[in-house]
């Protein structure tokens, strides 16, 4: 199966990936192509000015949370464009436990048999982008590292001293692009801001891509896409008829969600309805809930304010509809959120409280499933993630928890995932194809809807 793509990569993060990988799609959409995009890794930041730029949704892809077939199985089902663009990750050789290409950008180009162009930043060298250059070329046998990026360049004199010491290294540079502040995209808590935080960000992001599009040889990314190795076709999974609906929490606050995990939900059979906690006053009439991650901290005002919404979720759960929750959405089922010094009450069905930090737990996760509840009917291992700036504090003694972890730091100590009523909220994020997890909730939606 022909699928052009290209991997958009980094020598380091920081150094202008997303804004690149933006413009590159921009400038593919120019010459008349549609762009499908991806994302390497579990980030849900950097897919929103992706899909800002190509009008369709990113998809993640991440070794540890998917595995190595799943990962495939995503990536050329969802190539249904004329290209598909795929954004990396840290440093392009950045893998799991540092000491590891496992789960990095090379990872997962190799497991695309994707072709690579490396972005460089040149600011602070010149004949050592060089080195730079052939150290990441030469470090691994197959880098697939065909083109190269120069990103901030400082004046012509600058430019011409680095593609004269490149000529050395036999790689074609696809784009210089220019020193210049305004091209720099906003940054907040774990990365990126949100395009759904701040409308505004949609119009700056495709005013950059323009920008920087001028200066990147899109014929050429165009003739290296489409030398990309064929895939083996796979077969489209069969979706089953629509029997129960799940009302997902889609606004500023919530939005934090793998559209794999959406699509898994809605292939096994559960119709989508969105709202909004921080807007609506009501709750689309439903046999289950899900709150993905988020920010909730940044509008808990609003958040408390709605009375309604949080009273309604309540009851709802004390009435055992199925509730799923993760991260943001374990923060607003507690009974508080504390941030700036100031404690906004939420929804309190579980007998703790959300305290904001300054430490940042960014990790995967490794654990085993310990007691059955709404999305796994039986004991396994898992794996996923979790990246949040919060702790629970004064967390009940009488919590019960669905998780044990072996790798993360969870609600507290090797455990995460509380239940309460038939409600499951954890800090980890889990992939929902890496198990039958979409299986069983909506079985465990569409047995609350023949209560």
């Amino acid at each position: 199966m022909k699928i052009p793509r290209i991997v958009i990569a980094g020598a380091t993060s920081g150094v202008g990936k997303t804004s690149i990988t933006c413009s590159i799609i921009h400038s593919l959409q120019k010459e008349g192509y549609s762009v499908q995009p991806f994302k390497v890794g579990p980030d849900y930041i950097d897919p929103s000015y992706l899909s800002s730029v190509s009008k369709k949704e990113t998809y993640n892809l991440d070794v540890w949370l998917m595995g190595k077939n799943q990962l495939l199985d995503s990536f050329v089902l969802n190539s249904n464009s004329s290209v598909s663009v795929i954004e990396g990750v840290m440093g392009y050789y950045d893998g799991f436990g540092g000491d590891t290409n496992y789960a990095s950008t090379h990872h997962v180009a190799s497991i695309t048999k994707s072709p690579v162009i490396l972005i460089l930043d040149a600011s602070k060298t010149s004949r050592s982008i060089a080195a730079t250059a052939l150290g990441f070329i030469k470090f691994h046998r197959n880098s697939g590292i065909v083109g190269i990026i120069l990103n901030k360049i400082g004046s012509k004199k600058h430019e011409l001293l680095c593609k004269s010491a490149l000529e050395k290294t036999k790689i074609p540079i696809i784009g210089v692009i220019p020193k210049n502040p305004e091209l720099n995209l906003e940054s907040r808590h774990l990365g990126l801001i949100s395009t759904l935080d701040d409308k505004s960000l949609k119009t700056k992001i495709q005013r950059i891509s323009k920008i920087i599009s001028q200066y990147v040889d899109v014929q050429q990314i165009i003739k290296i896409s489409k030398s990309a190795t064929p895939l083996e076709k796979k077969p489209k999974p069969i979706a089953k008829k629509t029997k129960t609906t799940i009302a997902v929490a889609l606004d500023t606050s919530f939005n934090f969600y793998y559209q794999d995990n959406l699509k898994a939900l809605q292939r096994e059979g559960a119709n989508l309805k969105f709202f909004s906690p921080v807007e609506d006053r009501e709750i689309p009439k439903c046999d289950g809930l899900y709150i993905g991650g988020g920010f909730p901290e940044i509008l808990g005002s609003s958040l408390e304010k709605n009375q309604i919404m949080k009273k309604t979720i309540k009851k709802l759960s004390e009435d055992n509809l199925p509730i799923y929750a993760e991260c943001g959405g374990l923060m607003y089922l507690t009974k508080s959120i504390l941030s700036n010094n100031k404690k906004h009450k939420m929804v309190g069905i579980f007998d703790a409280e959300t305290k904001m930090t300054k430490k940042m737990r960014l990790n995967y996760t490794k654990g085993r499933i310990c007691k059955k509840n709404l999305i796994s009917e039986k004991l396994h291992n898992f794996q996923g993630h979790e990246f949040h700036y919060s702790q629970l504090d004064s967390i009940s003694n009488d919590s019960k928890f669905a998780y044990t972890l072996e790798i993360g730091e969870g609600i507290q100590k090797h455990q995460d995932g509380m239940i309460e009523y038939n409600t499951l909220a954890s800090y980890g994020h889990l992939y929902f194809d890496s198990s039958n997890y979409a299986q069983i909730f909506v079985k465990n939606c569409l047995e609350y809807s023949r209560r």
